[in-house]
């Protein structure tokens, strides 16, 4: 098991950064790929970013060229840059790891970011 807790939430200007952290405690020998999602009130649930334990990132085309995920190895912790950030990227941003091989299976409780215009 993979125990994950976000941190760095809150309340940002149209325009403006906000940094997320995710530490991961527990089975880390386990995590292939560490990766942000997101749901907005009344949305689905989306795929933001993920990296794989050598690099390998991905991003979704609405944050691509804003937001920077990055991955510490030796503290087991994913961070997400979120620069130019816009009203749209309101969320409750998650965390989650997967097993190679296998889809996002451990998440995090989610911490919300809120843009204002």
């Amino acid at each position: 098991q993979v125990q994950l807790v976000e941190s760095g939430g809150g309340l940002v200007q149209a325009g403006g950064s906000l940094r997320l952290s995710c530490a991961a405690s527990g089975r880390t020998e386990t995590i292939y790929r560490m990766a942000w999602f997101r749901q907005a009130p009344g949305k689905e649930r989306e795929f933001v970013s993920s990296c794989g334990r050598t690099g390998g990132t991905i991003y979704a085309a609405s944050v691509k060229g804003r937001f920077t995920i990055s991955r510490d190895n030796a503290k087991n912790t994913v961070y997400l840059q979120m620069d130019s950030v816009r009203p749209e990227d309101t969320a409750v941003y998650y965390c989650a790891t997967n097993r190679m091989g296998r889809e996002f299976d451990s998440w995090g409780q989610g911490t919300q970011v809120t843009v204002s215009s």
